[in-house]
């Protein structure tokens, strides 16, 4: 189904929804609780918490907003994305989204490197998980995240292959963007060769963990095996994907590799075209990391509809499992049955399910299944209204079967309706703007098809069929 075929929440063609947005104007005046949601609504609001809550002089993008908080690396990447959106649809100029991006790049190119445990932002190429947003330095004593970088790098090549013009400050990303991938050294970290380590602590070494299963990983082993400098061997994808047979199956939906939250499916996807594209894992079972995005989403919507917890307001079209905000480690007792609930947790079929539905869940899969999520957003929206949706689109979670009783230790009690999260999270809005965007227009997927390193490390990685073969 097109974009243009698919028949919008209120009845309308979203193209006649589209109509009437002029670009560079503010959102729209927050809507009745009745009301449908126009999808430039959502994606201009959530294109928002990352422009105005960076901090522009460097560009580290805040983990969470608006508890005051430290800037997480891949919300960065996400924010990188999301400024040639803004461009695109007028909510900022080329102009504005040149400087912002240019600040971020230059504070990455020339952070401090090194293994000291203070004073450094980073060690060979690698970044810390969060940083302090103002200092730019390592946040107390988090760990060197592989994937938060490849995150963070995935954000930076959109921003190199998107500003391709002549100006001055577009020579200059995309020079700092082939300075800050390049000086990654993707052979370091692999004391459990030939996988890569989750990361490393100065005070520790490597984590005891590794990328070795299906997960959110493909795009750190396309970067890895396209580097231009410290490039892992080929073969390395085949050695990973080899260990991918016990996930495959899954107990909703159509066979597909299984992993409990959505945003496993969403966030390699979001940058890389997969459609039609395949590994050796892929091609044995006969489709692609696309196709298996799509069954993913559907099978979330399965369970939710056969709702095996018994949790309140699962349904059709109310779903969504992921990493997100929680009430807290709390148990309530409902009808006569204790409940369990959990903080910030990864949540889906198979894992943790404590009835927290999280709304990036559905929105960051509308690439894969528009004609299941475009209703559920709706129908969210409009059974919970402003409860559930704010200044930057959805807050991150909500939980319909916590309505009543105290205040629980995060987020608040909207009596008779549902708990709801008070912050929006970066990582969390990244699928929604860019996930929007793909479905729209495929822009993030047709710009990184440019990207030079992406095709060098998805043909080193095995990859063959889709726009490779063109």
């Amino acid at each position: 189904m097109t974009r243009r075929e698919f028949v919008g929440w209120s009845g309308l063609a979203l193209g006649g929804m589209l109509a009437g947005c002029a670009g560079g104007t503010r959102p729209s005046p927050m809507p009745p609780a009745n009301a449908t949601l126009p999808i430039e609504d959502l994606q201009e609001r959530t294109f928002r918490f990352f422009w105005e809550t960076t901090n522009p002089k460097n560009g580290l993008a805040p983990d969470r907003w608006p508890t005051k908080s430290f800037a997480s690396i891949a919300a960065v990447g996400f924010a990188l994305t999301a400024y040639p959106i803004g461009v695109v649809h007028g909510w900022i100029s080329r102009d504005q989204a040149r400087q912002r991006t240019l600040a971020t790049l230059d504070f990455f190119a020339n952070a401090p490197q090194g293994p000291e445990p203070i004073g450094r932002s980073g060690y060979k190429g690698f970044f810390y998980h969060f940083l302090d947003i103002e200092t730019g330095l390592r946040f107390e004593q988090s760990e060197l995240s592989t994937i938060d970088t490849t995150l963070l790098l995935g954000g930076v090549l959109f921003a190199q292959s998107w500003f391709d013009g002549d100006h001055p400050d577009e020579v200059k990303i995309r020079a700092r963007a082939d300075q800050i991938y390049g000086a990654v050294d993707w052979n370091w970290p692999r004391p459990t060769y030939p996988f890569i380590s989750m990361g490393w602590h100065p005070e520790e070494g490597f984590l005891h963990a590794d990328w070795s299963h299906f997960n959110e990983a493909l795009m750190l082993y396309v970067l890895a095996l396209g580097s231009p400098t410290h490039p892992v061997e080929a073969g390395t994808q085949e050695e990973v994907t080899a260990r991918f047979q016990p996930q495959w199956g899954g107990g909703y939906g159509e066979p597909h590799l299984v992993f409990p939250a959505l945003f496993v499916y969403q966030y390699s996807n979001l940058w890389l075209d997969c459609r039609g594209l395949q590994d050796q894992f892929t091609r044995q079972h006969g489709i692609d990391y696309f196709e298996n995005s799509r069954r993913a989403t559907y099978a979330q919507r399965d369970y939710a509809i056969a709702n095996p917890g018994g949790w309140v307001g699962y349904g059709p079209d109310v779903w969504g499992l992921t990493a997100c905000d929680g009430p807290g480690e709390i148990t309530r007792v409902f009808d006569g049955r204790a409940r369990t609930f959990a903080s910030y947790s990864a949540r889906g079929p198979g894992g943790l399910d404590d009835g927290t539905i999280a709304p990036t869940a559905a929105a960051g899969s509308i690439a894969f299944a528009p004609d299941i999520v475009l209703p559920a957003l709706g129908v969210m929206h409009m059974r919970y209204g402003s409860a559930i949706y704010g200044k930057y689109g959805f807050f991150d979670s909500f939980n319909p079967t916590l309505s009543a009783g105290p205040p629980p230790p995060k987020g608040r009690i909207v009596e008779g309706l549902c708990w709801v999260d008070d912050d929006y999270l970066g990582i969390d809005q990244g699928p929604i703007v860019g996930g929007i965007e793909n479905w729209r227009s495929g822009m993030i997927w047709a710009t990184m098809r440019k990207n030079i390193y992406i095709r060098r490390g998805l043909e080193r990685a095995g990859f063959t069929g889709g726009w490779l073969a063109q």
